[in-house]
């Protein structure tokens, strides 16, 4: 399937992997500074004290980003699990349908979820919440990269479902299912 809008959607999955490297860097940096700690006190010195505090807030801020941020990118990649057994046995004019059912019941989730986001996150710009960690952190920050990944994720398939739904009604026999992720 071809997908006009991709270019947005691989920023979303750029911007997750960004958020994974960030993960794997601050962790990889409270590891070193436990190590020097180790071995400052190790040879009778006094421990440095290189900690990152609120790494683990912080770490579990930027997985909800990269997981919602990568939510297009791998659906336009084929890369979420799909259950194709039964779709895959029915003949190409029932499967398009049957897939703009799947798709159109993702959809309405999905904006659902966003509709939701989108009020969790005016209420907590409203009233200025923030994280109850050492750090305390806006909500603001990690809610806006949720809706920013729903939304994009709501995009592609709005876009899937308009592409099935031509396909259903213009010429259903020719439709398959492509999980190859290739255009």
């Amino acid at each position: 399937m071809t997908y006009r809008l991709r270019p947005l959607y691989n920023l979303g999955g750029y911007l997750a992997a960004l958020c994974l490297c960030l993960i794997c860097a601050l962790i990889t940096a409270q590891i070193l500074g436990r190590i020097v700690d180790r071995v400052a006190t190790g040879i009778g010195g006094d421990r440095i004290g290189l900690a990152i505090p609120g790494l683990s807030e912080i770490s579990g801020f930027l997985l909800v980003g990269a997981s919602f941020l990568g939510l297009a990118y791998t659906f336009v990649h084929c890369g979420h699990i799909r259950v194709t057994l039964l779709i895959g046995r029915l003949p190409a004019a029932p499967r398009a349908f049957v897939e703009l059912f799947c798709l159109s019941v993702a959809l309405v989730l999905s904006l659902y979820l966003g509709w939701y986001l989108y009020w969790l996150l005016d209420d907590s710009i409203a009233f200025n919440e923030t994280s109850y960690g050492l750090l305390s952190i806006p909500l603001w920050i990690p809610q806006t990269a949720m809706l920013a990944g729903i939304v994009l994720f709501c995009l592609a398939l709005a876009e899937a479902w308009l592409t099935t739904l031509v396909t259903a009604v213009t010429r259903p026999s020719t439709f398959t299912i492509d999980d190859s992720g290739q255009e």
